[in-house]
């Protein structure tokens, strides 16, 4: 199990949770170990905090960068990497000890170049959230094609942050900088070189979720590209899965259609406009696709009712979303 691990975390402006991140990873009880902390140009006193817990463990190494992005800091990251085997943390989520000695025996057990484990979301009052991904019953090996039909009926974990995967394979790829949800980009991409993946059940990652991330909108106005970033997601998976996985052909369509669904729940009613050109090509998008909509057998019937609803009167639904939505908050 000698094999040294490089755990890397990009880090700004996130003076509250950084001390709890950094301790669970310093925690592990795998000794092979080094803790990049790559500060992406933070200007609260994170800066500071950085070289501050540097200063408690031998293990940590720190690098200053400017501004650029979670994809940016983790990709220099990456080359400055010594181990054989990464792993990503989150600035703001934590560990449990024995995560990545049990990854590492998975990797070694199953002969994989990368193992995942499984992972919960915490509130910000401690409680624990409904899954986003329910982690298996019993640990198993996943193939690539396995793994791409479980990403596009959303019941896969797409983060690398509960992952720990063989350096080699960044070597011909990195995180796609200057778009959110680039997780999810990069392993698509990877999945092919990967092979199998091992799995475990246990839920040894920790996603702290708070109001003010990415996904968040603080006025109706605001939009997050995120939900633009998803819909681009899904055509370049359609195009992976058309070249190397085509009898997963209903499962791409139907990953298509429910991000497009879900950018329509959300999008302002103020930007669906005629000048608005992303939004005219997710209708047309939509439009094309009706007959998909109502034969898709991996739609849900309350997806298929709002998707064809949502292109037959798309403001109008979004209004009476928004207002349901905002009925419920009250």
């Amino acid at each position: 199990m000698q094999e040294l691990i490089s755990v890397i975390v990009p880090i700004y402006n996130i003076m509250d949770c950084l001390p709890r991140c950094v301790d669970s990873i310093r925690r592990q009880t795998y000794p092979w170990l080094e803790i990049l902390l790559v500060d992406d140009g933070s200007n609260d006193g994170t800066e500071k905090l950085v070289d501050e817990l540097a200063a408690l463990d031998e293990r940590i190494r720190v690098f200053h960068k400017q501004n650029g992005g979670s994809s940016s800091a983790r990709n220099l990251g990456i080359r400055h990497a010594s181990g054989s085997y990464l792993g990503f943390v989150d600035s703001d989520d934590y560990i449990e000890p024995q995560m990545y000695e049990k990854l590492m025996e998975c990797i070694q057990e199953k002969k994989v170049r990368m193992a995942q484990v499984s992972r919960d979301e915490i509130d910000e009052r401690g409680k624990k959230l409904p899954n986003v991904c329910e982690p298996p019953k019993q640990a198993y090996v996943c193939s690539g094609q396995d793994f791409m039909k479980e990403l596009l009926l959303h019941r896969g974990d797409c983060s690398y942050c509960t992952k720990l995967t063989e350096k080699a394979l960044f070597e011909e790829h990195k995180f796609p900088e200057g778009i959110l949800n680039e997780d999810f980009y990069l392993l698509v991409e990877m999945l092919g070189e990967v092979g199998e993946i091992a799995i475990a059940p246990e839920q040894y990652y920790h996603v702290f979720y708070r109001m003010g991330s990415n996904t968040r909108k603080k006025s109706r106005n605001d939009f997050s590209r995120v939900f633009m970033d998803i819909v681009d997601n899904a055509d370049m998976a359609e195009r992976v899965v058309k070249e190397r996985y085509p009898a997963l052909e209903k499962e791409a369509v139907r990953f298509g259609l429910y991000q497009r669904l879900d950018y329509m729940l959300h999008i302002p009613v103020g930007k669906m406009v005629k000048g608005d050109k992303f939004y005219q090509s997710v209708k047309r998008y939509l439009r094309k696709h009706i007959k998909d909509t109502v034969t898709n057998p991996f739609l849900s019937r309350k997806n298929k009712i709002y998707l064809l609803l949502l292109t037959a009167a798309p403001k109008t639904v979004r209004r009476v979303h928004g207002w349901k939505m905002k009925r419920r908050a009250e």
